[in-house]
């Protein structure tokens, strides 16, 4: 099977966002079970201990008015007590549930797990249709009213994907990192995306915001790319600041970098930063990001510097529905 590549959008797909919106950022968070990143992925794996961490961390973005879309799979769906938590999450008024398909460990099994299977994209049409409408309908029945958001687990979009999100009634797709190739594992390819949002299949697409930086940065992902085959030259090209990959997560990101990204992005006219982690990491054990109590420490004070920067420059929060609206 050869790699997903979404096509490049043409202009007339591209979201004009209206000037009252300005510029705003969102946090989409993967609200998942809890599993060794390392390991064999395997179906038994369905613990959600960390979500006891969710109602601290939620506290601190409601705190400065941020709303959180949780992108949760069928273990968290399915789980009451971490059902109960996110609803209490809802009372804020801004934040929203939305949907993310961990192939792996969501209803129907009639794949074999591999480390292909593992992207809902590379499933047969059918099964991934299946998969995400026994999912939806999961969280439906747990909160009343059904996604309208979605993420690819592993960012594991595919060919069908976007029509059978559309089928489904959801309006936000956020699948697609730009910059990174998931070929190795079977994944998609990524590398020529950007990180505007645009229309595609009756699905708008809001993509994880990547940013190059450094004095190169014009190269972007085709330099970027081109650096990778040969040997040690993406981190040659880093350190002497001339071209860096920089993902708005604070996992395994460094929050200078992440600053000189946001800075980046807004010279450049980026109306929505989408920033995002994953909800194991609030809980040190569970992710290669947070594997101890100083680790949770610096991951608190990441979003705190973050937003603080976020504030100074004037891009506030906008909640899902926010965004929607916008859409309209």
């Amino acid at each position: 099977m050869s790699a997903y590549t979404p096509s490049r959008p043409t202009d007339a797909e591209r979201v004009v966002w209206p000037d009252p919106f300005g510029t705003r950022f969102t946090v989409f968070v993967d609200v998942e079970e809890e599993f060794d990143w390392r390991a064999p992925l395997d179906r038994r794996n369905r613990a959600t201990t960390a979500m006891a961490a969710f109602p601290a961390a939620h506290g601190r973005f409601a705190e400065r008015g941020v709303a959180l879309t949780c992108l949760i799979d069928h273990p968290i769906a399915t789980d009451p007590a971490s059902v109960a938590i996110l609803s209490r999450v809802l009372e804020d008024g801004r934040s929203e549930i939305g949907t993310q398909l961990h192939a792996w460990v969501s209803p129907p099994f009639d794949e074999e797990v591999t480390a292909a299977s593992s992207y809902p994209g590379n499933l047969p049409r059918s099964l991934e249709a299946a998969k995400l409408e026994m999912l939806t309908a999961s969280i439906a029945e747990a909160f009343g009213t059904r996604p309208r958001a979605y993420r690819a687990g592993r960012y594991g979009i595919g060919p069908h994907s976007f029509a059978v999100l559309a089928e489904l009634g959801y309006r936000i797709d956020s699948s697609i990192r730009p910059g990174y190739d998931y070929r190795a594992d079977g994944g998609p390819d990524f590398t020529m995306a950007d990180a505007r949002a645009y229309r595609v299949g009756g699905i708008v697409e809001l993509p994880l915001t990547t940013i190059f930086t450094g004095c190169a940065r014009r190269g972007g992902a085709g330099l970027y790319r081109a650096l990778g085959r040969v040997p040690k030259g993406r981190g040659a090209f880093a350190r002497a600041g001339l071209l860096s990959r920089i993902a708005l997560t604070p996992e395994d990101m460094p929050i200078e970098a992440a600053l000189e990204a946001v800075a980046v992005a807004d010279g450049e006219g980026l109306r929505l930063l989408n920033l995002s982690f994953h909800s194991p990491s609030l809980a040190p054990g569970h992710t290669p990001y947070v594997r101890d109590a100083a680790d949770l420490k610096r991951f608190h004070a990441w979003w705190t510097t973050m937003l603080d920067a976020l504030d100074r420059r004037g891009i506030r929060n906008a909640s899902l529905d926010e965004i929607i609206t916008a859409l309209a």
